[in-house]
């Protein structure tokens, strides 16, 4: 039987099922399309690693002997949408059966759906055998339950794979070291350089011109530094471990001026893209750290393994019991629109500046970053989710929806109304103070509350709480800080709103 078996650009697995067999007549279709280029606007740099990730996974398939077909961005036959894509090849190679892996994004799960209502062939959908769950794995485990804890799901998670575990007891007789995973980086160790592969990618930036795709952000065509292979991607795991790992979980929370990375592994694009598995990292990592006990503690292994197993699982299970409704929620009502500085990177913020400048200079930010400096601003200034959702679905290199979704109109801007946290992740300078440098080269003062050289995230929170007040009143993780606001001074609190209007109406001037 003739097959057409469809690839994703996010579903580079070449230890997948398929490609153990052997069958002559088997055809694998991958393609780049302006479909996927154009539903938001993406950093060129994310454009890059995918085109380039997909092209070498194709290069390894036929040399693995497998028969593919690959349509370049730029090739004159490529009908830049999937349908009619999936089509012309069932037509041309006459094609028996059409097979795909189920996708992660909903968008893409419906319009295969749909287009497989439509063929008048058989077709079946198989699993992409990357996660440790299944699609809905999560909505069974937390059925008839309120709260969906991460950590209850976690430990099952720790439980049923067997991970730090000693039998039925996880090591260390505790399962979560986040307590000392919040550690302010002093320069107290030396932060080894991240693993880079220098590639040049003027060609391919070439190519995406041509096709007229708009993008944003910087790249350096000579020294493209992402993996783009299983190979470099398995490089970049081993270098962490390696080198990063003995202080990953200290200063996971920490942010640098002068440390874009610290100790962070920049594995994320190559696990959405499929080139390494979770399951892989979890075990190289875990082995290594059981080999190494006298270097690396424990709580650095946790905190690493927690972010996989607990809170990326997590994310996907929220993703798909929530979806099609979740995309839609925004139950704060904010309605206001991104500044033009996060396109631009200009605001005298130090910590939006160095966060913004850095997310388009590398397409990457790590997750405090994404959360408490742009995200509580974004929150603060009540930017309609949506304007939020298209800017970090765009800008960062590991965006795919299943993931970025979640985290950003849920974890980051409490606009699920807290299915996934149970309070608003909103801070004053004063966290951002505690875990950075950020603040002491800064324009504004983290100690002031309103005036001229107060800094805005002080002015915006106190503004924000006064104007959710009402929504947050029943939530007993807000009380304190709700209580805190009842006692500023009617006066003070009525400067503090004047500011902060002022900030929401000209924050390109900030």
């Amino acid at each position: 039987m003739q097959k057409l078996r469809l690839i994703l650009g996010d579903q580079l697995n070449t230890e997948h099922s398929w490609f153990q067999e052997s069958d002559k007549g088997t055809i694998y279709l991958l393609a780049e399309m302006r479909q996927e280029t154009d539903y938001v606007k993406h950093h060129i740099q994310k454009v890059v690693a995918f085109f380039m990730s997909m092209r070498n996974f194709y290069s390894t398939v036929k040399a693995n002997g497998h028969q593919a077909v690959y349509f370049q961005i730029t090739d004159a036959e490529n009908p830049q949408d999937l349908e009619k894509l999936i089509s012309a090849c069932i037509e041309k190679y006459d094609i028996e059966k059409f097979e795909y892996q189920l996708p992660d994004e909903y968008r893409l799960d419906q319009q295969l759906k749909t287009i497989c209502s439509n063929l008048k062939i058989e077709s079946e959908a198989f699993d992409s055998e990357h996660f440790y769950t299944t699609r809905h794995e999560l909505s069974d485990f937390f059925e008839g339950k309120k709260l969906l804890l991460m950590e209850n799901f976690y430990r099952s998670m720790r439980k049923k794979h067997h991970v730090l575990m000693d039998g039925a007891i996880p090591e260390g007789n505790q399962w979560n070291f986040d307590a000392d995973n919040r550690k302010k980086y002093k320069g107290e160790v030396p932060i080894p350089t991240e693993k880079s592969f220098h590639t040049n990618v003027s060609g391919i930036v070439a190519q995406i011109k041509e096709a007229g795709i708009i993008t944003f952000g910087n790249i350096n065509l000579d020294n493209f530094s992402w993996p783009t292979s299983r190979e470099q991607s398995l490089e970049v795991l081993k270098y962490f471990c390696k080198n990063l790992l003995k202080h990953f979980g200290d200063y996971e929370d920490a942010m640098h001026t002068d440390e874009k990375f610290l100790f962070h592994s920049r594995l994320s694009f190559a696990m959405n893209s499929k080139m390494l598995s979770p399951k892989e990292v979890i075990e190289t990592v875990t082995s290594f750290y059981h080999a190494n006990e006298a270097e690396i503690t424990l709580s650095q292994v946790e905190g690493f393994v927690r972010q996989i197993l607990g809170w990326r699982e997590y994310i996907r299970g929220i993703y798909w019991k929530e979806m099609p409704n979740y995309a839609q929620k925004n139950v704060l009502k904010n309605t206001n629109k991104l500044p033009d500085f996060f396109w631009t990177g200009k605001t005298k913020m130090s910590c939006m500046s160095h966060a913004i400048n850095q997310s388009l200079d590398e397409a990457y930010a790590h997750h405090i970053q994404r959360l408490m400096v742009i995200g509580n601003f974004t929150l603060l200034t009540q930017i309609h989710p949506d304007e939020v959702d298209a800017w970090y679905l765009g800008v960062y290199i590991d965006a795919i929806e299943w993931v970025e979704m979640p985290n950003t109109r849920g974890m980051s801007q409490y606009a699920d109304g807290g299915i996934i946290a149970t309070k608003p992740y909103v801070s004053s300078g004063s966290y951002i103070n505690k875990m950075s440098n950020n603040c002491s080269k800064c324009h504004y003062n983290v100690k002031e509350k309103f005036g001229d050289n107060a800094c805005p995230f002080n002015t915006l929170y106190w503004n924000f709480l006064d104007e959710k007040k009402e929504y947050f009143k029943g939530n007993q993780r807000m009380g304190m800080m709700l209580n805190l606001l009842k006692k500023i001074n009617p006066e003070e609190l009525y400067k503090i709103k004047v500011k902060a209007n002022e900030i929401i109406e000209n924050m390109d001037s900030y």
